[in-house]
């Protein structure tokens, strides 16, 4: 009777593990497929792939005419904000170059070199936009990435979704994948060793 009372308790055990391991590999696999559909196409999408060192030019803000933030919007909905324009010197080719803060920072506006949240206080945004101009002015040597086939003739100061962060971003559903596997692997070795006791 007990004997009985163990195997069943022994195959819930199993069938709980067995779920479990499934369900591990599943979720990894969606984080997979997101990923795959989110992140990956940001990454190959972007041509400035090569790091150099860009030196300071100019970095100017233009307080009259400010930037929008999108277009075709009505005017009590678009976003006013300070121009900061960054000119560098490319290392790599000697030219003159715009810089801007990412690849998301030219989609958004090609006119200016960092583009501050939507929702963020105006006056905040003013403060922060002439500590990054004085921190440009201050700092005049810094890494950048340019595009080495030179489709883009502008340099970004930092990528989105850079080698690094791209391997950390597939490191979590690899590690839940190995775990699921591993779990289902030794759920169905206790399962062959249980039936070769049975048998005996």
């Amino acid at each position: 009777m007990l004997a009985k009372k163990l195997v069943t308790a022994q195959k819930r055990g199993e069938t709980r593990a067995l779920c479990l391991g499934l369900g591990m590999v599943a979720c990894s696999m969606m984080m997979y497929f997101f990923i795959g559909i989110t992140i990956v196409p940001f990454y190959t999408k972007s041509v400035w792939t090569t790091e150099t060192i860009c030196k300071v030019l100019k970095a100017n803000i233009k307080d009259k005419a400010h930037c929008t933030n999108s277009e075709g919007s009505e005017d009590e909905d678009i976003f006013h904000y300070p121009c900061l324009q960054v000119w560098v010197n490319l290392t790599a080719s000697g030219q003159e170059v715009m810089l801007y803060h990412t690849e998301d920072t030219l989609e958004r506006n090609p006119k200016c070199s960092y583009v501050p949240g939507n929702s963020e206080n105006s006056k905040e945004v003013k403060a922060r936009i002439e500590t990054i101009a004085n921190n440009f002015k201050k700092y005049q040597t810094f890494p950048c990435y340019y595009d080495p086939g030179g489709m883009q003739t502008n340099v970004i100061l930092s990528r989105l979704y850079p080698p690094k962060g791209l391997l950390f971003t597939f490191l979590w559903p690899t590690l839940m994948f190995t775990g699921g596997c591993l779990i289902i692997v030794l759920v169905k070795i206790s399962q062959y060793f249980s039936v070769l006791s049975a048998r005996q």
